[in-house]
């Protein structure tokens, strides 16, 4: 028999704490019934038990806090056997003034046999409860008639001007008939005589000239009792005559000791108005373990209730512990990688493998041209694919093996970036009657989501390819930068990575990056491959109508491939070129191949720099001509940092052109300084010092071209399909160990 796992039950007991509070916010917040104005409500059944002359007995309660199990639980019953004509709540009624605290304090009031008024106290107010109050219950200050007694509820929060407060009382009193006057008012005007716990200025009233006005008006008017609350104890001074009492002990975090303890104020007033009042205490939870218990759990309880901020904290907290609890019973880790899984009997037979990916010829971009690639090579291996993408207005007529989805929107200057409708049935329905063996992903959101779903669906392995720099995409998204830079990104390719079988990554610092967010799929390095033996063989009489159509007889050329998009960093580049051309007498011209949303933008500042004679945004050239422009340069220039991999290095060494480019994650891996070309830091000065000795040193230009075509050479198409062919088969072998296991 398995020892139990306490880890375990802990994990169930976070999780049901969870669900109960999240339970009790919405029943409190949706199924409560409304209620509105309920002080007319309840000043007029006073009036029906008080007529005038008549004796009046009620209750004075302060702190209750929204204590179920005290208030609710313990006095309430109290109250109703006590033969009194109503009760009157002298602050704090509420923990705070969320709207669930108000919904719970009503459930709780609607246990008593008796009217009841409250006083807008601290608590009321705080949490934007000032509204809340004034609907559900009436005004925060207010004054009611009952026997012959003048009942005066005053607003001691600062919502309402106090010279507004003190004339209206002025006012009200100097033609009051009434033989006793009672105030109320949820700040004490006096320091209690016994110590305080956890004792604040603030939670007396203030400013003291304000204190000192109203104590003096209460003197003036002969005001009889002044009840306060906002303190966990009794205590009772009297000043010229007037009695002052703060009582708190109805809920709270009362300490059960001789000066913080369980209570209420019962009063009774005769027709002529004598006044007698008895502090009645309650004796809960004496024992000196329930003492302790007690005095904890209201610890605990006060955190509870203390408005939606705390208890967003807490629910998080408990999240995040009950995750990291699941995470460490239930996930069990293991970072080596399986040994013991056989892909031989998966890779000796053709399989079917369904991609999915945002963007795809005829756009022109890494990801398509690399799913281009592998879509080849694998039917060169007998495999059939099935490509699900954005359609395009310009797309081939002929294209059997893949599903072109609509778009819902589309954005960029040139709408280069589509928003396909993943809502219709028809993609899932043909995914499903192609049967694939794998599922390859190649962007971590919308279709690639998509195809993660139907992989989990369909119960075939996904395949995920990390083949961007999300982060460097934020000027794209409708979110502050930062935020998405430093968060959402991050978080995200995590989440997508982890509920896939596999990841490929085109370099080992990739998947360093993915390691450090949490990814803890197994990896696979896999650079993208690419068509060398194209590079070869270019058409000299090509290459040179070419070179004599762009004007560049007798000049040395550099060539860069990107997308005209932030990311890609051009504007670096334009600034650079213009710097060397002031360093440099050797003519020269850069070739910017490549189309896209910031094309005028940088059109303009090529202009504003007079750059027109150096720097050429040559615009986009079809995948099958890109060995030609290749080949029209001497050095390839790159200075974008949101490469995983940078495939268009490999292609332009593949043609034999050293490289400079700016450091980043996708560039470590493949430019090796000094021997196939200069990657720098981000700094300007640096990188153009880099590419003026390119520009002047014909010998060490020759020896870097050399080895970068060298270097090229062994990430042939045909070896990228195999080594993508045996990640698929890996994949398939370790779910069919999985399901073995299971069953």
């Amino acid at each position: 028999m398995k020892p139990r796992n306490p880890l375990k039950a802990l994990f169930y007991l976070c999780l049901t704490v969870v669900a109960v509070l999240i339970g009790y916010k919405v029943h409190l917040n949706f199924f409560k019934e409304d209620f509105e104005a309920l002080h007319s409500e309840q000043v007029e059944q006073i009036d029906q038990r008080t007529p005038a002359g008549s004796d009046i007995r009620f209750a004075v309660v302060g702190n209750i806090n929204n204590s179920v199990g005290i208030f609710e639980r313990r006095f309430i019953p109290v109250l109703n056997q006590a033969e009194l004509d109503f009760l009157v709540s002298a602050g704090n009624a509420v923990s705070g003034g969320g709207e669930d605290k108000y919904r719970a304090l009503y459930g709780t009031l609607n246990h008593l046999n008796i009217p009841y008024l409250l006083t807008f106290g601290p608590h009321e107010h705080d949490d934007f409860g000032s509204f809340r109050f004034y609907e559900h219950f009436g005004p925060h200050f207010y004054s009611v008639r009952t026997g012959n007694t003048r009942l005066i509820f005053m607003d001691s929060t600062g919502k309402t001007p106090w010279s507004w407060q003190l004339r209206w009382l002025r006012d009200l009193l100097d033609h009051d008939t009434s033989h006793a006057r009672i105030l109320f008012i949820g700040h004490p005007l006096l320091k209690p005589q016994a110590p305080v716990f956890f004792e604040d200025d603030d939670d007396y009233l203030k400013p003291e000239a304000v204190r000192a006005e109203l104590m003096a008006l209460i003197q003036e008017q002969n005001i009889d009792l002044v009840f306060s609350a906002n303190q966990a104890l009794y205590d009772e001074q009297e000043v010229q005559g007037t009695r002052y009492i703060t009582t708190g002990g109805a809920g709270g975090l009362v300490l059960n000791n001789e000066e913080s303890f369980y209570h209420y104020v019962e009063v009774a007033i005769s027709p002529e108005g004598n006044i007698e009042h008895q502090m009645r205490r309650l004796e809960v939870g004496q024992h000196p373990f329930w003492k302790r218990l007690e005095g904890f759990w209201f610890f605990i309880y006060s955190l509870f209730y203390t408005g939606f901020v705390n208890f967003l904290l807490i629910v998080s907290a408990l999240l995040a512990i009950t995750i990291k609890l699941y995470q460490f019973i239930f996930i069990g880790k293991n970072y080596y990688p399986d040994y013991d899984l056989d892909p031989t009997p998966w890779l000796e037979k053709p399989m079917r493998v369904a991609m999915f990916t945002n963007n795809y010829l005829p756009f022109i971009g890494g990801v398509p041209i690399s799913i281009e690639r592998l879509r080849r090579g694998l039917e060169q291996l007998d495999d059939s694919t099935l490509i699900v993408a954005p359609r395009y207005r310009n797309q081939s007529e002929q294209e059997s093996a893949v599903i072109r989805v609509p778009s819902l929107l589309a954005m960029g200057d040139k709408r280069e970036f589509r928003l396909a409708n993943i809502f219709l049935s028809r993609i899932r329905k043909r995914v499903r009657a192609f049967g694939p063996d794998v599922i390859h992903l190649h962007h971590p959101f919308w279709l690639g989501s998509l195809g993660l779903f139907v992989a989990k669906r369909l119960g075939v392995p996904a395949i995920y390819t990390y083949h961007t720099r999300l982060e460097h995409y934020a000027h794209f998204v409708p979110l502050p930068g930062m935020l998405f830079r430093n968060l959402i990104s991050h978080a995200l390719i995590k989440r997508f990575a982890n509920r896939c079988d596999s990841v490929i990554v085109p370099t080992d610092s990739t998947e360093e990056y993915l390691r450090m967010i949490g990814v803890t799929t197994p990896t696979f390095v896999q650079p993208t491959g690419i068509e060398y033996e194209r590079f070869q063989s270019v058409d000299k009489e090509k290459l040179g109508a070419l070179r004599s159509e762009l004007g560049l007889i007798d000049k040395k050329v550099f060539v860069s491939v990107a997308r005209l998009s932030n990311e890609k960093n051009i504007d670096f580049m334009i600034e650079a070129i213009e710097k060397l051309r002031n360093e440099t007498d050797v003519p020269f011209r850069f070739l910017m191949i490549g189309d896209g949303h910031q094309r005028d933008r940088l059109q303009k500042k090529i202009a504003s720099l007079k750059l027109e004679s150096h720097f050429l945004l040559a615009g986009a050239v079809e995948p099958q001509d890109m060995a030609l422009w290749y080949n029209l340069g001497d050095a390839f220039l790159f200075a974008s940092k949101s490469e995983t991999q940078g495939m268009v290095i490999l292609e332009a060494m593949s043609a034999g052109l050293p490289v400079v480019a700016v450091r980043s994650s996708g560039i470590d891996d493949v430019v090796h300084d000094g021997q196939n070309g200069f990657k720098t830091p981000e700094n300007q000065t640096r990188w153009v010092a880099r590419a003026k000795q390119l520009l002047e040193d014909d010998e060490l230009r020759e020896s870097l071209s050399k080895a970068a075509r060298s270097f090229a050479a062994d990430y042939s198409i045909a070896q990228f399909a195999n080594d993508v062919r045996t990640i698929y088969a890996t994949s398939l072998a370790a779910r069919a160990k999985r399901t073995l296991k299971q069953n």
